[in-house]
């Protein structure tokens, strides 16, 4: 008998073990939870169709529908957004990190595979033209453009070298560092600092009346951009990596630069600094009057237009409660720019290979 009251014991001893370990698999979903969950089967099995459809269009070498990126994008965004509103649901779903520094409520890691793909795909859609003019020193051009442009509007040289090390950021944000690139979202932005006509043609302006001043402080690199223009003539500038990092730079860029002094106090870490001048490219604007407030972090914007365009950069682009919001202070916005800190975290690796050079 006692032994088979201990063998009793054990038995339920071992139910409520097993009734410890597994109650999720007992649980019943609510019907926000079932909805979360087949809105993200669905979102993946998109996303699937859509790389498949590529991938087969482009192996069989079939015509390519215009912008042809834009599908896969929107495929990208609506299966992250979601993840993240099951996650929201389910935070059990929440698993583990991935190599592409997305939070993971965001991203599944199981899926890597797949966003492989997508940038594999865009890189044979966004192929640089025949013709494009590359450079042999694309990082360095970068570096000692913006040192250049810097010196110019009269910074020193440590403020100068930060202009040459945000300015490498901005060109893996435009393109992962890829030069002369062209857009599988957009018939209007192209180059290696994807600009559009008009603030191509803006930028040599701005060029035009520095050059003087610039050629008289280091004449090697007026003689590389002369060389480079003549290169350029009766083309397309944007895709000669020079001439379209130098424009693009003095269209959207050079005047903030006069601003990095006081923004390396506000934001020490280079990271952050290169997400702020990103903003330069995606909401212009706000960005130049949040550097004019005295209060760079603290200022908000909530026009419905800037937050659709940040939306449409992958901020605050991913989930209902991303997508909820009607207004943001630039804190908020620097901490939403998580895409992007993967790009700037091997601009830093590239800058640290040329700053030695």
């Amino acid at each position: 008998m006692p032994a088979r009251r201990q063998l009793l014991a054990i038995i339920a001893a071992l139910g409520l073990l097993l009734t410890t370990l597994v109650p999720c698999r007992a649980q019943t979903l609510t019907a926000r939870q079932s909805e979360a969950v087949a809105t993200y089967e669905r979102a993946l099995g998109d996303f699937k169709a859509i790389l498949a459809e590529r991938r087969r269009q482009i192996d069989a070498k079939q015509p390519l529908p215009n912008l042809p990126g834009q599908a896969l994008y929107l495929a990208r965004v609506a299966m992250i957004s979601a993840y993240k509103d099951l996650t929201d649901a389910m935070p059990s779903r929440i698993g583990r990190p991935n190599k592409f520094e997305i939070p993971p409520a965001y991203f599944d890691a199981d899926i890597e595979p797949l966003v492989d793909e997508y940038s594999k795909l865009f890189e044979i859609m966004e192929a640089p033209p025949a013709g494009a003019q590359n450079s042999a020193t694309p990082f360095k051009d970068v570096v000692d453009l913006a040192v250049a442009i810097a010196r110019a509007k009269g910074l020193a040289p440590d403020h100068a070298e930060a202009a040459g090390r945000i300015s490498l950021g901005l060109f893996f944000a435009e393109t992962n560092g890829k030069q002369n690139v062209r857009n599988g979202r957009s018939n209007t932005y192209m180059g290696s600092f994807q600009t559009g006509p008009s603030e191509d043609r803006n930028g040599r302006r701005k060029w035009e009346t520095i050059k003087a001043e610039i050629a008289a402080a280091d004449p090697g690199l007026s003689a590389r951009d002369d060389k480079e223009e003549a290169r350029a003539r009766a083309t397309d500038h944007r895709f000669n990596h020079w001439t379209n990092v130098r424009d693009g730079l003095m269209n959207a860029h050079a005047d903030v630069f006069r601003e990095i002094p006081g923004i390396v106090k506000t934001l020490p870490d280079p990271i952050d600094q290169m997400k702020l001048f990103e903003l330069i490219q995606i909401v212009p604007t706000p960005t130049r009057s949040a550097l004019k407030s005295g209060d760079l972090l603290n200022y908000r914007v909530s026009s419905p237009t800037i937050m659709k365009h940040l939306r449409n950069n992958s901020i605050f682009a991913f989930g209902q409660a991303d997508r909820a919001r009607t207004s943001a202070s630039f804190r908020e916005i620097l901490g939403a720019m998580w895409l992007f800190k993967r790009k700037f975290e091997k601009a830093m690796a590239k800058y640290a290979e040329i700053k030695p050079r």
